[in-house]
């Protein structure tokens, strides 16, 4: 078969340092899945962006050549062309996702207007065309109103929805090559599935090759028709999906897959927490949002981003929460922070210390409201963004004990250092910047961050989406490991399944604003009720190329509730009833 793309002996390097990407070479062949498999900073990305010339020029790029094979004028030498030339191929050729949405639109301009450029410049059609072609993208993309979505700004997108628009700005030109950098990580399993399946849509339409950038070996599993394995910038393993997946050779490779989190095989059903000591609690507890319309003289629209929501935390347990985007998960997070105020008539208390003052959340008094800041702290997603890149890693780890006047100088850096060390890092690195830290170990330095305030209860907004497998399982052991010396509870927010699975002690599953299902992790994933969840599981990619995604029961369970069985559809636009079923597991259905 011919070779779309052809990489060969790419090394790439800066200033005087040694190569972070040395001697790899790799090929996609016409309408087939390359992934490029591997841990954080072991060169995936910069392999490439070296393809469409991305780099900074602070990089030293030599290579035999990056080849292109064009039908109509052979095979064309990437790494040679001028910049002019690239930017005929980018967007049009060769599209690219990028993994961090909010860095690559424009927070200046609409998201329609965004995609829509792709295909005026390089399509050469009409603006009433191109927004055609855009909004029928965005409805496959799984935006459920497409029009709010062209209208909208990155800021007023969730950060799975933002995916889902550079998803669509890469694929609505239907190029003849797709790279696609961390694509699905910000993504709940169901979109992720619809993605996965749109991709794998318009391969079969268009003849596109694909070259997949992920370490979620189970997307790999479903995804891939050939894998290259990299470490610390060198080819480790590369060979057909089914020889890697099947009997992965190196040993390497064999770490990554005993990294990988599953779902646990069926055991004997766990019985209900206990909520006899409840260090928060939910009741009847809703949002809604006043969002301005498209024209001037239009009315607001009402968006119910949570309704009714009850749910308590047990202390020293983790209930999690998950749902696709837009779901409601960081709204309830936010009101748990006291970030936001629910609707009247909702109560959210919070009792830190068992038999001590419950305190209301949303009428805090001013000494009130800082014993509750300390006693409880937010981990969020990227733990990039949620740090000053101006301030080193003493002083953000120092700030927040400076504000709440705790501590001399003196003893905020030892209580620096103590943290550092529960998290696993080094007191040496407190005087570096966060640019100089993989996302790892970011990550920890978020979590200590968290701890310096002697916290007992986190809220962890997908804290691990953003992890390659190997780091994932060494965030998830050290959580295991606080909880268990500090007795911490945790508000875990996740859209992967496999480590909601280990980690939780209850799940809540949430869908457009309500709580759908909730049962501990046992009962609900090898007995769930609700065709919601069925299809969550369904999603769910496995390291398995035998136990594909049925995609089937994806868009049956994550499509209209009105497509539901009877005894879930809701009547005259009124959801059924929480229901219990079983002891400690209640479904959202009739009676």
């Amino acid at each position: 078969m011919t070779a779309l793309l052809q990489v060969k002996n790419l090394t790439i390097s800066f200033k005087s340092d040694p190569p972070v990407v040395d001697d790899v070479s790799f090929s996609v062949n016409a309408g087939e899945t390359l992934a490029l498999v591997g841990e954080s900073g072991s060169g995936k990305t910069l392999s490439c962006r070296a393809i469409l010339q991305l780099l900074p020029k602070t990089a030293n790029v030599r290579s035999e050549g990056v080849f292109l094979n064009c039908n109509d004028a052979g095979a064309l030498n990437l790494s040679a062309l001028p910049r002019k030339q690239m930017r005929d191929i980018r967007g049009n050729r060769i599209s690219m996702i990028f993994q961090e949405p909010m860095q690559s639109l424009s927070p200046l301009h609409r998201i329609g207007n965004q995609v829509s450029e792709i295909l005026t410049l390089h399509k050469n059609i009409s603006n009433r065309d191109a927004k055609t072609q855009v909004l029928e993208q965005f409805e496959r993309v799984g935006f459920h109103n497409p029009e709010r979505v062209f209208r909208a700004y990155p800021f007023e997108l969730s950060g799975g929805m933002r995916q889902r628009a550079m998803i669509a700005m890469a694929t609505v030109a239907k190029p003849d090559l797709l790279i696609a950098d961390e694509p699905t990580t910000a993504l709940d399993v169901t979109t992720q599935a619809q993605v996965l399946g749109l991709i794998k849509e318009l391969q079969k339409e268009t003849g596109m090759s694909v070259i997949f950038v992920t370490h979620d070996l189970g997307v790999v599993a479903n995804m891939a028709d050939t894998v290259v394995v990299l470490h610390r910038g060198s080819v480790m393993e590369a060979g057909r999906v089914e020889y890697v997946i099947g009997a992965p050779a190196h040993k390497y490779t064999q770490k990554l897959f005993a990294a990988a989190p599953v779902i646990p095989a069926a055991t004997t059903p766990e019985p209900p927490v206990p909520h006899d000591d409840v260090i928060l609690e939910m009741k009847s507890v809703s949002k809604t949002y006043h969002v301005r319309a498209g024209s001037f003289w239009s009315p607001s629209i009402d968006i119910k981003a949570a309704r009714d929501i009850n749910l308590s935390v047990a202390r020293g347990k983790t209930l999690a929460v998950v749902g696709e985007s837009g779901s409601g998960k960081t709204t309830c997070a936010r009101m748990v922070l006291g970030a936001e105020k629910p609707d009247e008539g909702g109560r959210i208390s919070f009792c830190g210390e068992k038999g001590g003052e419950v305190l209301d959340v949303n009428n805090l008094q001013s000494d009130q409201c800082a014993l509750f800041r300390q006693q409880l702290q937010p981990i969020f997603q990227d733990p990039y963004s949620s740090f000053n890149p101006r301030m080193r890693v003493v002083d953000a780890l120092t700030e927040p004990l400076d504000i709440n006047n705790i501590g001399t100088r003196s003893q905020r850096r030892d209580r620096a250092v103590e943290v550092l060390e529960w998290v696993g890092l080094d007191s040496r690195i407190l005087y570096r910047y966060p640019h100089a830290f993989s996302g790892g170990q970011r990550q920890r330095l978020s979590i200590a961050r968290a701890l310096a305030m002697n916290p007992v209860f986190l809220v962890c907004d997908e804290p691990t989406s953003a992890l390659d497998v190997s780091v994932q399982d060494q965030i998830l052991c050290l959580f295991e490991d606080l909880q268990k010396r500090m007795g911490l509870s945790y508000l875990f927010i996740s859209h992967d399944l496999a480590v909601v699975s280990r980690i939780a002690d209850e799940v809540a599953v949430m869908h457009r604003g309500q709580v759908v299902e909730q049962a501990p992790p046992c009962t609900l994933f090898h007995n769930p009720r609700h065709p919601y969840t069925q299809a969550l599981l369904a999603a769910q990619p496995e390291p398995d190329i035998n136990r594909p995604i049925n995609l089937e029961v994806v868009a049956k369970g994550a499509g209209s509730p009105d497509s539901w069985p009877e005894m879930f559809r809701p009547v005259e636009s009124k959801s059924p009833p929480l229901t219990e079923i079983e002891p400690g597991h209640r479904v959202r259905c009739h009676a």
